[in-house]
Protein backbone atom coordinates (compact mmCIF):
# COMPACT_ATOMS: atom_id res chain seq x y z
CA UNK A 1 0.00 0.00 0.00
CA UNK A 2 2.84 2.35 0.91
CA UNK A 3 4.57 1.48 -2.35
CA UNK A 4 1.46 2.42 -4.34
CA UNK A 5 1.27 5.74 -2.48
CA UNK A 6 4.92 6.45 -3.26
CA UNK A 7 4.41 5.68 -6.95
CA UNK A 8 1.38 7.98 -7.06
CA UNK A 9 3.28 10.78 -5.29
CA UNK A 10 6.19 10.45 -7.73
CA UNK A 11 3.74 10.47 -10.64
CA UNK A 12 2.12 13.70 -9.38
CA UNK A 13 5.51 15.39 -8.87
CA UNK A 14 6.60 14.49 -12.41
CA UNK A 15 3.38 15.90 -13.84
CA UNK A 16 3.70 19.12 -11.80
CA UNK A 17 7.25 19.64 -13.02
CA UNK A 18 6.13 19.03 -16.58
CA UNK A 19 3.30 21.50 -15.96
CA UNK A 20 5.80 24.33 -15.52
CA UNK A 21 7.39 23.53 -18.88
CA UNK A 22 4.01 23.40 -20.62
CA UNK A 23 2.90 26.72 -19.12
CA UNK A 24 6.13 28.29 -20.34
CA UNK A 25 5.44 26.91 -23.81
CA UNK A 26 1.89 28.27 -23.75
CA UNK A 27 3.12 31.73 -22.80
CA UNK A 28 5.72 31.67 -25.59
CA UNK A 29 3.12 30.69 -28.20
CA UNK A 30 0.70 33.41 -27.10
CA UNK A 31 3.49 35.99 -27.00
CA UNK A 32 4.60 34.86 -30.45
CA UNK A 33 1.08 35.52 -31.74
CA UNK A 34 1.17 38.92 -30.06
CA UNK A 35 4.44 39.78 -31.82
CA UNK A 36 2.86 39.28 -35.24
CA UNK A 37 1.00 42.56 -34.73
CA UNK A 38 2.45 46.02 -35.15
CA UNK A 39 3.79 47.95 -32.14
CA UNK A 40 0.77 50.24 -32.39
CA UNK A 41 -1.63 47.31 -32.07
CA UNK A 42 0.41 45.69 -29.29
CA UNK A 43 0.42 48.94 -27.33
CA UNK A 44 -3.30 48.40 -26.74
CA UNK A 45 -2.42 45.51 -24.41
CA UNK A 46 -0.85 48.03 -21.99
CA UNK A 47 -3.67 50.58 -22.10
CA UNK A 48 -5.66 50.62 -18.85
CA UNK A 49 -7.78 53.77 -19.33
CA UNK A 50 -9.54 55.45 -22.29
CA UNK A 51 -7.26 58.48 -21.85
CA UNK A 52 -4.12 56.41 -22.38
CA UNK A 53 -5.48 55.21 -25.72
CA UNK A 54 -4.82 58.72 -27.07
CA UNK A 55 -1.09 58.43 -26.39
CA UNK A 56 -0.10 55.25 -28.24
CA UNK A 57 3.30 56.60 -29.47
CA UNK A 58 4.38 57.42 -25.93
CA UNK A 59 3.24 53.97 -24.74
CA UNK A 60 5.34 52.34 -27.48
CA UNK A 61 8.34 54.35 -26.33
CA UNK A 62 7.83 53.89 -22.59
CA UNK A 63 7.06 50.17 -22.82
CA UNK A 64 9.91 49.50 -25.25
CA UNK A 65 7.72 47.79 -27.84
CA UNK A 66 10.52 48.10 -30.37
CA UNK A 67 13.11 46.41 -28.12
CA UNK A 68 14.49 42.92 -28.61
CA UNK A 69 11.95 40.10 -28.46
CA UNK A 70 13.40 38.49 -25.32
CA UNK A 71 13.31 41.80 -23.43
CA UNK A 72 9.71 42.35 -24.48
CA UNK A 73 8.76 38.82 -23.40
CA UNK A 74 10.13 39.30 -19.88
CA UNK A 75 8.37 42.65 -19.63
CA UNK A 76 5.10 41.12 -20.85
CA UNK A 77 5.30 38.33 -18.26
CA UNK A 78 5.83 40.91 -15.53
CA UNK A 79 2.79 42.84 -16.72
CA UNK A 80 0.68 39.68 -16.65
CA UNK A 81 1.96 38.73 -13.18
CA UNK A 82 1.06 42.19 -11.85
CA UNK A 83 -2.52 41.81 -13.13
CA UNK A 84 -2.24 44.38 -15.92
CA UNK A 85 -3.99 42.70 -18.85
CA UNK A 86 -4.79 45.94 -20.66
CA UNK A 87 -8.01 47.85 -21.24
CA UNK A 88 -11.08 46.45 -23.01
CA UNK A 89 -12.81 48.90 -25.32
CA UNK A 90 -15.74 46.48 -25.62
CA UNK A 91 -16.33 46.28 -21.86
CA UNK A 92 -15.15 49.88 -21.24
CA UNK A 93 -13.08 48.77 -18.27
CA UNK A 94 -9.73 47.07 -17.55
CA UNK A 95 -9.59 43.53 -18.89
CA UNK A 96 -8.94 41.92 -15.49
CA UNK A 97 -11.87 43.74 -13.92
CA UNK A 98 -14.20 42.78 -16.77
CA UNK A 99 -12.97 39.18 -16.72
CA UNK A 100 -13.58 38.80 -12.99
CA UNK A 101 -17.08 40.20 -13.46
CA UNK A 102 -18.03 38.03 -16.44
CA UNK A 103 -16.36 34.67 -15.73
CA UNK A 104 -18.77 33.71 -12.89
CA UNK A 105 -21.63 33.61 -15.44
CA UNK A 106 -19.70 31.10 -17.53
CA UNK A 107 -18.64 29.09 -14.48
CA UNK A 108 -22.22 28.95 -13.18
CA UNK A 109 -23.50 27.67 -16.53
CA UNK A 110 -20.94 24.89 -16.68
CA UNK A 111 -21.23 24.09 -12.99
CA UNK A 112 -24.66 22.64 -13.74
CA UNK A 113 -24.24 21.58 -17.36
CA UNK A 114 -20.99 19.58 -17.24
CA UNK A 115 -21.92 17.14 -14.43
CA UNK A 116 -25.15 16.33 -16.28
CA UNK A 117 -23.25 15.88 -19.55
CA UNK A 118 -20.73 13.53 -17.94
CA UNK A 119 -23.31 11.51 -15.98
CA UNK A 120 -25.77 11.14 -18.85
CA UNK A 121 -23.00 10.53 -21.37
CA UNK A 122 -21.48 7.71 -19.32
CA UNK A 123 -24.86 6.16 -18.43
CA UNK A 124 -26.26 6.31 -21.96
CA UNK A 125 -23.02 5.03 -23.46
CA UNK A 126 -22.85 2.18 -20.97
CA UNK A 127 -26.44 1.10 -21.53
CA UNK A 128 -26.10 1.43 -25.30
CA UNK A 129 -22.94 -0.70 -25.28
CA UNK A 130 -24.56 -3.38 -23.11
CA UNK A 131 -27.64 -3.44 -25.37
CA UNK A 132 -25.69 -3.36 -28.61
CA UNK A 133 -27.90 -3.49 -31.73
CA UNK A 134 -31.08 -3.54 -29.66
CA UNK A 135 -33.86 -0.94 -29.62
CA UNK A 136 -32.30 1.17 -26.85
CA UNK A 137 -29.01 1.21 -28.73
CA UNK A 138 -30.57 2.24 -32.04
CA UNK A 139 -32.70 4.99 -30.51
CA UNK A 140 -29.84 6.46 -28.47
CA UNK A 141 -27.48 6.42 -31.46
CA UNK A 142 -30.00 8.22 -33.67
CA UNK A 143 -30.62 10.83 -31.00
CA UNK A 144 -26.87 11.25 -30.50
CA UNK A 145 -26.31 11.82 -34.21
CA UNK A 146 -29.13 14.38 -34.31
CA UNK A 147 -27.87 16.15 -31.20
CA UNK A 148 -24.26 16.30 -32.38
CA UNK A 149 -25.14 17.31 -35.95
CA UNK A 150 -27.55 20.08 -34.95
CA UNK A 151 -25.72 23.44 -34.69
CA UNK A 152 -25.71 24.80 -31.14
CA UNK A 153 -27.09 28.18 -32.12
CA UNK A 154 -29.94 26.55 -34.08
CA UNK A 155 -30.98 24.31 -31.21
CA UNK A 156 -30.73 27.26 -28.82
CA UNK A 157 -32.97 29.34 -31.09
CA UNK A 158 -35.50 26.49 -31.31
CA UNK A 159 -35.66 26.27 -27.52
CA UNK A 160 -35.89 30.06 -27.29
CA UNK A 161 -38.81 30.22 -29.72
CA UNK A 162 -40.73 27.35 -28.09
CA UNK A 163 -40.02 27.57 -24.36
CA UNK A 164 -39.68 31.35 -24.15
CA UNK A 165 -41.47 32.84 -27.13
CA UNK A 166 -44.42 30.46 -27.41
CA UNK A 167 -45.06 29.17 -23.90
CA UNK A 168 -43.09 31.66 -21.73
CA UNK A 169 -41.89 28.81 -19.53
CA UNK A 170 -38.31 29.94 -19.04
CA UNK A 171 -36.80 33.45 -19.09
CA UNK A 172 -33.58 34.65 -20.72
CA UNK A 173 -30.66 36.40 -19.09
CA UNK A 174 -28.94 35.41 -15.86
CA UNK A 175 -31.47 36.68 -13.33
CA UNK A 176 -34.66 38.76 -13.12
CA UNK A 177 -34.34 42.54 -13.31
CA UNK A 178 -35.84 43.20 -9.89
CA UNK A 179 -33.48 40.75 -8.22
CA UNK A 180 -30.54 42.19 -10.15
CA UNK A 181 -31.40 45.65 -8.80
CA UNK A 182 -31.63 44.21 -5.29
CA UNK A 183 -28.29 42.40 -5.29
CA UNK A 184 -26.56 45.35 -6.99
CA UNK A 185 -27.73 47.86 -4.38
CA UNK A 186 -24.98 48.20 -1.74
CA UNK A 187 -27.58 49.31 0.81
CA UNK A 188 -29.17 45.87 0.79
CA UNK A 189 -27.75 43.18 3.04
CA UNK A 190 -26.64 40.85 0.25
CA UNK A 191 -23.04 39.59 0.22
CA UNK A 192 -21.50 38.35 -3.03
CA UNK A 193 -19.45 35.45 -1.66
CA UNK A 194 -18.90 33.56 -4.91
CA UNK A 195 -20.61 35.82 -7.50
CA UNK A 196 -22.67 32.77 -8.49
CA UNK A 197 -26.31 33.68 -7.95
CA UNK A 198 -27.41 30.10 -7.28
CA UNK A 199 -24.87 29.70 -4.46
CA UNK A 200 -24.92 33.24 -3.07
CA UNK A 201 -28.70 33.06 -2.77
CA UNK A 202 -28.35 30.08 -0.42
CA UNK A 203 -25.47 31.63 1.55
CA UNK A 204 -27.51 34.81 2.08
CA UNK A 205 -30.63 32.92 3.13
CA UNK A 206 -32.49 33.91 -0.03
CA UNK A 207 -33.66 30.69 -1.70
CA UNK A 208 -35.89 32.77 -3.98
CA UNK A 209 -32.78 34.22 -5.64
CA UNK A 210 -31.33 30.72 -6.08
CA UNK A 211 -34.57 29.44 -7.62
CA UNK A 212 -34.78 32.44 -9.94
CA UNK A 213 -31.19 31.90 -11.12
CA UNK A 214 -31.87 28.19 -11.67
CA UNK A 215 -34.99 29.09 -13.63
CA UNK A 216 -32.88 31.24 -15.94
CA UNK A 217 -30.31 28.45 -16.30
CA UNK A 218 -32.77 25.83 -17.57
CA UNK A 219 -32.60 26.61 -21.29
CA UNK A 220 -28.81 27.24 -21.49
CA UNK A 221 -28.05 24.08 -19.50
CA UNK A 222 -30.51 21.99 -21.55
CA UNK A 223 -28.88 23.23 -24.77
CA UNK A 224 -25.39 22.38 -23.54
CA UNK A 225 -26.41 18.94 -22.33
CA UNK A 226 -28.31 17.83 -25.44
CA UNK A 227 -25.71 19.10 -27.91
CA UNK A 228 -22.55 17.96 -26.09
CA UNK A 229 -23.66 14.72 -24.41
CA UNK A 230 -23.81 12.98 -27.79
CA UNK A 231 -20.04 12.83 -28.30
CA UNK A 232 -19.42 11.51 -24.79
CA UNK A 233 -22.10 8.87 -25.21
CA UNK A 234 -20.63 7.65 -28.50
CA UNK A 235 -17.13 7.38 -27.03
CA UNK A 236 -18.45 5.50 -24.01
CA UNK A 237 -20.48 3.14 -26.19
CA UNK A 238 -17.49 2.35 -28.40
CA UNK A 239 -15.38 1.64 -25.33
CA UNK A 240 -18.02 -0.66 -23.82
CA UNK A 241 -18.50 -2.58 -27.05
CA UNK A 242 -14.74 -3.09 -27.36
CA UNK A 243 -14.29 -4.14 -23.73
CA UNK A 244 -17.23 -6.55 -23.77
CA UNK A 245 -15.63 -8.40 -26.66
CA UNK A 246 -12.33 -8.98 -24.84
CA UNK A 247 -11.17 -12.33 -23.51
CA UNK A 248 -11.33 -11.39 -19.83
CA UNK A 249 -15.06 -10.69 -20.17
CA UNK A 250 -15.61 -14.05 -21.86
CA UNK A 251 -13.66 -15.73 -19.06
CA UNK A 252 -15.68 -13.92 -16.37
CA UNK A 253 -18.90 -15.02 -18.02
CA UNK A 254 -17.69 -18.61 -18.25
CA UNK A 255 -16.90 -18.58 -14.54
CA UNK A 256 -20.45 -17.45 -13.76
CA UNK A 257 -19.72 -13.86 -12.69
CA UNK A 258 -22.86 -11.77 -12.38
CA UNK A 259 -23.62 -9.21 -15.07
CA UNK A 260 -23.26 -6.22 -12.74
CA UNK A 261 -19.70 -7.20 -11.89
CA UNK A 262 -18.81 -7.78 -15.54
CA UNK A 263 -20.45 -4.68 -16.94
CA UNK A 264 -19.81 -2.13 -14.19
CA UNK A 265 -16.75 -3.24 -12.24
CA UNK A 266 -14.66 -4.51 -15.14
CA UNK A 267 -15.85 -3.41 -18.59
CA UNK A 268 -17.04 0.10 -17.72
CA UNK A 269 -13.95 0.87 -15.64
CA UNK A 270 -11.66 0.06 -18.56
CA UNK A 271 -13.92 1.85 -21.05
CA UNK A 272 -13.75 5.03 -18.96
CA UNK A 273 -10.14 5.80 -19.92
CA UNK A 274 -10.89 7.37 -23.33
CA UNK A 275 -14.05 8.92 -21.88
CA UNK A 276 -11.98 10.75 -19.26
CA UNK A 277 -9.91 12.33 -22.02
CA UNK A 278 -12.96 13.51 -23.94
CA UNK A 279 -14.75 14.72 -20.80
CA UNK A 280 -11.70 16.67 -19.68
CA UNK A 281 -11.37 18.39 -23.05
CA UNK A 282 -15.08 19.20 -23.06
CA UNK A 283 -14.80 20.81 -19.63
CA UNK A 284 -11.82 22.88 -20.78
CA UNK A 285 -13.61 24.01 -23.94
CA UNK A 286 -16.73 24.83 -21.94
CA UNK A 287 -14.77 27.21 -19.72
CA UNK A 288 -14.26 29.39 -22.77
CA UNK A 289 -17.98 29.84 -22.68
CA UNK A 290 -20.39 28.53 -25.25
CA UNK A 291 -20.58 31.58 -27.49
CA UNK A 292 -23.85 30.57 -29.11
CA UNK A 293 -25.53 29.74 -25.79
CA UNK A 294 -24.43 32.93 -24.07
CA UNK A 295 -25.39 35.14 -27.00
CA UNK A 296 -28.79 33.55 -27.71
CA UNK A 297 -29.88 33.42 -24.06
CA UNK A 298 -28.25 36.77 -23.16
CA UNK A 299 -25.91 35.46 -20.49
CA UNK A 300 -23.06 37.90 -19.90
CA UNK A 301 -20.26 35.35 -19.85
CA UNK A 302 -16.79 35.39 -21.37
CA UNK A 303 -18.07 33.57 -24.47
CA UNK A 304 -20.21 36.47 -25.64
CA UNK A 305 -17.49 38.91 -24.57
CA UNK A 306 -14.91 37.05 -26.63
CA UNK A 307 -17.18 36.99 -29.69
CA UNK A 308 -17.76 40.74 -29.59
CA UNK A 309 -14.10 41.43 -28.87
CA UNK A 310 -13.04 39.34 -31.87
CA UNK A 311 -15.37 41.29 -34.14
CA UNK A 312 -14.03 44.62 -32.88
CA UNK A 313 -10.38 43.41 -32.70
CA UNK A 314 -10.18 44.13 -28.98
CA UNK A 315 -6.71 42.55 -28.74
CA UNK A 316 -6.21 42.73 -24.94
CA UNK A 317 -9.38 40.68 -24.43
CA UNK A 318 -8.42 38.08 -27.04
CA UNK A 319 -4.95 37.68 -25.55
CA UNK A 320 -6.23 37.48 -21.97
CA UNK A 321 -8.83 34.80 -22.77
CA UNK A 322 -6.28 32.89 -24.87
CA UNK A 323 -3.89 32.88 -21.91
CA UNK A 324 -6.71 31.84 -19.58
CA UNK A 325 -7.72 28.98 -21.88
CA UNK A 326 -4.11 27.84 -22.14
CA UNK A 327 -3.88 27.63 -18.35
CA UNK A 328 -7.25 25.84 -18.14
CA UNK A 329 -6.20 23.22 -20.70
CA UNK A 330 -2.89 22.64 -18.94
CA UNK A 331 -4.49 22.10 -15.54
CA UNK A 332 -7.27 20.01 -17.08
CA UNK A 333 -4.71 17.69 -18.62
CA UNK A 334 -3.01 17.41 -15.21
CA UNK A 335 -6.31 16.39 -13.61
CA UNK A 336 -6.93 13.91 -16.44
CA UNK A 337 -3.51 12.34 -15.80
CA UNK A 338 -4.33 11.96 -12.10
CA UNK A 339 -7.69 10.35 -12.90
CA UNK A 340 -5.88 8.00 -15.28
CA UNK A 341 -3.59 6.99 -12.44
CA UNK A 342 -6.59 6.25 -10.25
CA UNK A 343 -8.51 4.26 -12.90
CA UNK A 344 -5.48 2.31 -14.13
CA UNK A 345 -2.68 1.90 -11.54
CA UNK A 346 -0.29 0.79 -14.30
CA UNK A 347 -0.14 4.42 -15.50
CA UNK A 348 1.58 5.44 -12.26
CA UNK A 349 4.64 3.57 -13.44
CA UNK A 350 4.98 5.62 -16.65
Amino acid sequence: MAGAGTLLAAFIIRRLLFLVVVLFGVSVIIFGILMTFSPERRAAAYVTTPQQAKHIPSIIENMGLRDRVDIQYVRWIRQIASGNLGYSTVASRPVLEAFLYLVPFTIELNLYAMPLIILFGIWLGTQSGIRQNKLFDHVSRVLAIIGWSLPTFLFALILLMILYGRFSLFPIGAISDDILMYVSNPENDFTRYTYLYTIDGILNGRPDITLDALHHLCMPVLTQVIVIVAILMRVMRSGMVEELSRDYVMTARAKGADKKTIYIKHARRNALIPVVTVAGQLVAYAMEGSIAVEVVFRRQGIGGWLAESAVQLDMPVILAISLFMGVVFVFTNLIIDLIYAYIDPRIRLT
